[in-house]
């Protein structure tokens, strides 16, 4: 799919460049670049989706090799680093729009970039919290089974 987005984006907007839509007052070649853009982001959707099942899974496999109790979810911590992406992507996305509004567009992608690195930061926290919860909690079955074996070589 990225092939026939990357050709539809080198093919079609070249052949309208001198066309405008009217009522819109949009040249046409930007017109179509709006409608690819939007058609890949649902794409891009459909595909992280998939991924998400797909981190979900060998999420789980890895979970069970190193022995983590499922209390706290690393699915969670996946998905945040996935919703970090798509986060990234579609302000990527976004910004070159938002650049073209008027007066304002300047202002408007500052606004969104301040949003975007907000979110950012917030996953990111929520992120190193699971994280210290599942090394949390490796750290205190290590301890519990190094104090069984304490107690057993006592009572020898």
């Amino acid at each position: 799919m990225a092939i026939i987005f990357w050709i539809v984006s080198v093919v079609v907007p070249p052949t309208m460049e001198r066309i405008e839509v009217p009522g819109l007052n949009l040249q046409a070649s930007f017109l179509v670049w709006i409608i690819t853009m939007v058609i890949a982001m649902l794409f891009l959707l459909r595909a992280l989706s998939d991924a998400l099942i797909l981190g979900d899974i060998l999420t789980d496999i890895f979970v069970k090799r190193i022995g983590i109790k499922h209390e706290v979810s690393p699915k969670r911590a996946f998905r945040d680093f996935m919703y970090i992406i798509i986060v990234i992507l579609v302000a990527a996305a976004i910004s070159p729009i938002l650049g073209q509004v008027g007066d304002f567009g300047s202002t408007l992608r500052n606004i969104t970039t301040y949003v975007v690195l907000g979110i950012i930061l917030v996953l990111i926290y929520d992120i190193g919290r699971i994280i210290y919860r599942i090394i949390e909690q490796r750290a205190q079955s290590v301890a519990d089974r190094l104090a069984k074996m304490a107690e057993k070589s006592e009572g020898k």
